[in-house]
């Protein structure tokens, strides 16, 4: 097993499929509310500003990494970025999140451009290009996207919802035209992750936040395949380039997930039993996850024993440290301090 400092990116080599211990760290949300220097740029620019403003990308990228010396950067983007650049109407409303103009009909999707994506993420390409240079070279660069499913249900809802239940309608009702939503966002996706990759992004992550509203045969279906297409499509073009999947709530489907995409990392949710899951996933596989973000913000002793646990119960295993979400907005940002020393003390 493989101590940090002989090598150079921790995370990276994880990924890569050596053991490293301690694990790697870094949290999904990272560059976020909680963060007082977060705070301050969120004044001057509304959110799209942000994530298409290379030096504003970069500024936010790289504020936890200063902080905390985070193992992992992840650029600081959206997933609704994809639609948007297609052509799909978005605006993100103070206390209500994102509001599109809903995709419903075959008029709608076609209005779809996924040629336009490539030259119009310029500003994104731009700013994972800038990080590859402004990094500590100890931190791994992370692009990413939201999985086909998880957008889709944005663009078909509209905005966020707790069901979903106009994304799922059309899949029952209008099969035809949701498969082809999925098939544009499927090829879009590998598309945009393999320009993150060209610019830099050293691994990718996809997040399939809604997966697990769906039942098994549909969880095969819509977050299972369009992964393994994906995964398939940048394996072909970067075979070097890991990939993380993130089935939030996928429970027991996630084995099968991880089982069938080809990933090179599963990433997991609070509920989920990793040490349990590591014993059903193969053994190339790294995990990475899963602190409960509650439990972060609540700190102290229990924050100390829990971040233990998790690491401890995954030693012998590729794993890197993580939440089972991201961090919550009013999260003490002495906490992560706490987080990341704990994680980090053998």
């Amino acid at each position: 097993m493989t101590s940090h400092n002989s090598l150079s990116k921790p995370l990276l080599n994880v990924l890569q499929g050596r053991k490293v211990w301690p694990p790697p760290i870094w949290l999904m949300r990272q560059a976020g509310r909680y963060l007082p220097e977060f705070q301050a740029l969120r004044a001057k620019a509304n959110f799209l500003t942000r994530c298409m403003t290379p030096d504003i990308a970069v500024e936010l990228t790289l504020q936890p990494i200063r902080r905390y010396q985070m193992d992992g950067a992840i650029l600081f983007s959206d997933i609704l970025i994809l639609p948007w650049v297609m052509g799909q109407s978005l605006n993100f409303i103070e206390g209500k999140g994102p509001v599109l103009e809903p995709i419903r009909e075959e008029r709608d999707l076609n209005a779809l451009n996924e040629e336009k994506v490539f030259e119009a993420i310029a500003p994104v390409r731009e700013t994972l290009s800038i990080l590859s240079q402004e990094l500590p070279s100890t931190t791994t660069l992370l692009g990413f996207a939201g999985s086909p499913f998880t957008v889709a249900c944005y663009m078909v809802e509209g905005g966020g919802s707790r069901d979903f239940a106009q994304t799922r309608k059309m899949m029952l009702q209008n099969p035809v035209l949701f498969q082809k939503l999925m098939t544009l966002l499927t090829r879009a996706t590998a598309n945009m992750l393999s320009a993150h990759i060209q610019s830099g992004a050293e691994a990718v992550m996809l997040f399939d936040s809604w997966g697990g509203i769906l039942p098994p045969e549909e969880f095969r279906k819509f977050v299972t395949e369009p992964t393994r297409q994906i995964v398939e499509i940048l394996k072909s073009r970067h075979p070097e380039t890991p990939v993380i999947g993130f089935p939030r709530l996928g429970g027991i489907m996630s084995v099968d997930y991880a089982q069938k995409t080809g990933l090179d990392c599963l990433a997991l949710d609070t509920v989920a039993d990793m040490a349990r899951i590591a014993e059903m996933i193969p053994e190339n596989m790294a995990l990475q996850g899963n602190l409960d973000p509650m439990i972060l913000l609540n700190g102290g002793e229990p924050l100390v024993t829990e971040a233990r646990r998790i690491r401890d119960s995954l030693k012998g295993r590729r794993h890197i440290f993580n939440l089972g979400h991201g961090v919550m907005q009013q999260t003490p940002p002495e906490n992560v301090s706490l987080l990341v020393e704990t994680v980090r003390s053998v």
